[in-house]
């Protein structure tokens, strides 16, 4: 039996936010609530207050429903240490190495810099969930509006040891796009191939793509294969350093 659940809200126009509960002691977190409106809404269903606002990063898709959820639960807001100007009102502020407590679920944190400076993620094992942001996306990844492809590339490479199994949920429903645009880099992948027919499916009948799972993503996203000789191989960069692929790749989605 699961510790705890996460439930996937959707909100804005493609943004998700998660519910967090620890099953234990029924503490409960929201995890980058772009707006409050479906937050309430999910918790009032359920019978269920709120105690737990988590951030990612300050963008506003993510922080925009901070204010009124904390007033209306008094709940506490954890974020990114690094974010402290740019995230009002935090009670707690972390970095990699520091632990976030939803009850008895323990939280890791990564700083994963690339799409903001100081954009952090957060790995729950009880629940196997890995909240990633905007750092790394169903096959995507964040654009770098803030960060080198070096740093991206590194921040990427801590999920990779992480179980299999690991569920990661993004900030966006980007998956269909990405699929598109993976399926122009690594045209060999059967792997790939096939998970690009389920999105399809899964898109069609309105079903979210995320959660995905994190072997999945390793075997076709190709941001989390820029050191495969295959992806270097399609792109004619065999003589290249993985972080060139990763820069190249990066530059092929934003004109994508």
């Amino acid at each position: 039996m699961s510790a705890g659940d996460v439930f996937v809200i959707p909100c804005l126009s493609d943004n998700y936010t998660y519910l967090v509960r620890c099953h234990e002691t029924g503490t409960t977190a929201i995890v980058d609530p772009g707006e409050a409106g479906p937050v309430i809404s999910a918790l009032e269903d359920r019978g269920w207050t709120l105690d737990i606002v988590i951030n990612t990063h300050h963008h506003n898709d993510h922080i925009g429903g901070n204010g009124e959820l904390i007033t209306k639960y008094n709940a506490k807001l954890i974020g990114p240490r690094a974010e402290t100007a740019r995230i009002p009102g935090m009670d707690q502020k972390v970095a990699e190495g520091d632990t976030v407590m939803i009850g008895k679920l323990s939280g890791q944190v990564f700083d994963v810099p690339g799409h903001t400076s100081g954009h952090i993620a957060f790995y729950f094992p009880a629940v196997s969930a890995l909240f990633s942001g905007d750092s790394l996306f169903a096959l995507g990844c964040g654009r770098l509006f803030e960060g080198t492809p070096d740093q991206m590339w590194q921040s990427l490479q801590k999920f990779r040891d992480l179980p299999g199994e690991t569920l990661v949920y993004c900030g966006h429903e980007y998956t269909q796009s990405n699929a598109r645009f993976a399926a122009t880099i690594e045209t060999g992948n059967v792997a790939l191939k096939a998970r690009c027919a389920e999105i399809d499916d899964l898109r069609a009948r309105g079903i979210p793509t995320i959660p995905s799972r994190l072997d999945k993503e390793l075997a076709t996203n190709p941001f989390l294969r820029a050191d495969h000789a295959s992806v270097a191989s399609d792109l004619g960069m065999e003589s290249a350093t993985a972080t060139e692929i990763f820069a190249e790749i990066r530059g092929r989605k934003d004109r994508f």
